[in-house]
């Protein structure tokens, strides 16, 4: 079974990663890819909406609530710490790729998105540093691809990963 690829799209806050991942994610469908996404937040945060029938469900102790509808299916489960990024990749199903944003104290490759308003250096480990996506040059041995460039992005991905669609 072919491994799929786990790339980390990370940056400061208010750098633009979430704009630039719609942007990729909408290139790469359009080349026929599956997707996958995994978004990281440092901070419990309340995804099911309260007087909900699943929230009124996990509020009365269930520890797993799936909701399920003809075109998607939802699972809120209690867990005890965070759950590992290996982990989470493992459960998204059919997918070519899996796109994180975030994690970016991870050890999967990370392409950085940095705009000089909000930093004037990079935040990633230089050996997980395959790209950079920014409004500025960098020189530190990776490909650099402007803001609006996630055409670019997805062909070096595409290259890098061997995603093209036969």
């Amino acid at each position: 079974m072919k491994s799929v690829p786990v790339v980390s799209v990370v940056g400061e806050s208010g750098a633009g990663k979430t704009t630039f991942l719609e942007k990729l994610i909408a290139e790469m469908k359009v080349r026929n890819l599956r997707i996958g996404v995994i978004k990281h937040h440092v901070h419990d945060i309340e995804i099911d909406r309260p007087g909900k029938d699943t929230w009124r469900h996990s509020r009365a102790g269930a520890d797993a609530v799936v909701i399920s509808t003809p075109g998607k299916v939802a699972l809120f489960r209690r867990v005890e710490g965070e759950m590992e990024l290996d982990h989470l990749a493992g459960i998204l199903g059919d997918v070519d790729i899996i796109l994180t944003e975030g994690y970016k104290r991870g050890s999967k490759p990370k392409i950085e998105v940095n705009r000089m308003i909000h930093s004037n250096k990079l935040i990633s480990d230089r050996a997980d540093l395959i790209a950079i996506v920014s409004d500025t040059g960098w020189d530190v041995g990776v490909p650099v691809f402007g803001l609006e460039e996630a055409g670019r992005v997805a062909d070096f991905l595409e290259s890098r990963y061997n995603l093209k669609k036969p």
